[in-house]
């Protein structure tokens, strides 16, 4: 099948973010599955090992601002020097170092402002210099290496950086936060500041064009921030399945999936961990061992982990917790069939294979999701511009959104509010039989996706 296009036809907002500050339904909580916590401890940061030549070229040097030169890698303005330079204005030395065949990865983690560190990785080629930056922004409760450096030499990272950008991964403050740093403050327009700290630090010292580039919660991250940007240099927003406003009974569904969040938060509940990796590892680890979930069609009976992970994975929109509705079925297209007995349930991912996913989980920090950001996202589905807005109408860059047919599926009206605004630059996709995070980590992500997010 090829994919579903809307054709674009010709043809509300917050503020700026106030002087003087700078200014992602997450890859949804897989759920409030067995195992999910409501604390978790700091995350490591991700970060690589291979500290070769390579780490020569990210040593201080002499930093002025301008855009790179052209004098190749080796020269004044070589992917080193841009590595340098983000060093210097990010404030931050290089935490972590990787490199592979023509690129390097460096790990930054700056406070910029914050009392826990945001994590920065800038994927660089080192035979070219970029013509424009990538922001990748990942989705709730992951990061930039789960969700776009996934595995480390095929990804959407490197697709991006083969042509001709410079990728920016900027990861949240809660994935190497504890449960106790996070309060009720850390909703979509705290997610939003960051991102604008980092855009900020950057845009003076290297002068390229830049995209937002976001999956699921960091796709309307990606939105909000666009539509506060009022950059000449930035020129796309690309949305990579993520959920505009409702109408009608969804949105219902949706205002009542918002009353959660605000109840949790009055109760003092500002984080959850939804047990995806821990999740994912049982099945690895112990395949055929005994889950703490009940089967469906014998409550008396348990779910092997194993089939318990293809079972959430596939069949999310099934599971209990607040959010997991707003799937059409769920992460990964696959099928699930109850048998007799536990050993005799049948599972498949049809795309994306449980290593993969076991390599993604494997990657994480602490796996938080903040309260504040559920309840913000869930008033964007219902359409409550009181609780929180994204002004549609101030969106001015071209917007590829991209959905899933089994994750957010055909759900096009937040492209068509930014259509019906005045922007004629507005493209809306769904990929058929892929779920959620198939065009992030499915081994037929590059042609079934990523042509898709490079226009």
């Amino acid at each position: 099948m090829t994919p579903h296009t809307h054709t674009p036809h010709q043809p509300g907002p917050h503020p700026t973010d106030p002087p003087g500050t700078a200014p992602s339904d997450p890859a949804q909580p897989a759920a409030a599955l067995p195992g999910a916590r409501t604390a978790a401890p700091a995350g490591s940061g991700p970060g690589g090992a291979g500290e070769t030549a390579e780490a020569a070229a990210v040593a201080p040097e002499a930093s002025t601002a301008g855009p790179p030169s052209s004098s190749g890698p080796g020269g004044a303005g070589g992917p080193g020097v841009l590595v340098s330079r983000i060093a210097d204005a990010l404030g931050s030395a290089p935490v972590g170092l990787a490199h592979g065949d023509g690129w390097i990865r460096a790990t930054f983690a700056p406070r910029l402002g914050g009392p826990v560190p945001l994590t920065v990785d800038v994927v660089a080629d080192t035979a070219r210099l970029p013509r424009a930056i990538a922001y990748l922004l990942p989705g709730g409760g992951l990061n930039f290496a789960a969700g776009f450096f996934t595995p480390p030499d095929r990804n959407l990272a490197h697709h991006l950086r083969a042509r001709g950008r410079l990728v920016v991964g900027v990861t949240p403050r809660e994935d190497a936060a504890r449960a106790a740093d996070i309060t009720a403050d850390w909703g979509l327009a705290a997610h939003r500041r960051d991102l604008r700290r980092v855009v900020r630090a950057l845009d003076p010292v290297l002068r390229l064009p830049y995209e937002y580039l976001g999956h699921s919660a960091g796709g309307a991250l990606a939105l909000d921030t666009a539509a506060g940007d009022d950059s000449p240099r930035l020129r796309r927003v690309v949305v990579l399945d993520t959920t505009g406003p409702y109408t009608g009974e969804l949105a219902a569904r949706a205002a009542l999936t918002r009353d959660l969040y605000l109840a949790r938060l009055r109760q003092g509940g500002y984080a959850a961990d939804p047990g995806l990796a821990a999740l994912v590892g049982r099945a690895v680890a112990d395949p055929a061992g005994p889950s703490p979930a009940p089967r469906p069609p014998d409550p008396a009976t348990r779910f092997t982990n194993a089939a318990l992970a293809h079972f959430a994975l596939t069949r999310t929109a099934l599971l209990p917790g607040p959010a997991n509705w707003i799937y059409v079925r769920g992460h990964s297209a696959g099928e699930f069939a109850f048998g007799p007995t536990p050993a005799e349930d049948r599972a498949a991912l049809t795309h994306t294979p449980l290593a993969a996913w076991h390599a993604a989980t494997s990657a994480l920090g602490s796996g938080l999701v903040p309260t504040a950001l559920m309840r913000d996202l869930a008033a964007v589905w219902a359409g409550d511009e009181g609780t929180y807005r994204i002004a549609w109408d101030r969106i001015r860059a071209e917007v590829v959104w991209v959905n899933t047919e089994l994750g957010r599926g055909d759900q096009p009206r937040g492209a068509d509010l930014i259509r019906a605004a005045g922007n004629p630059r507005v493209t809306f996709t769904v990929i058929p039989g892929h779920g959620h995070a198939d065009p992030l980590l499915s081994p037929t992500a590059a042609p079934a996706a990523w042509p898709l997010l490079t226009p």
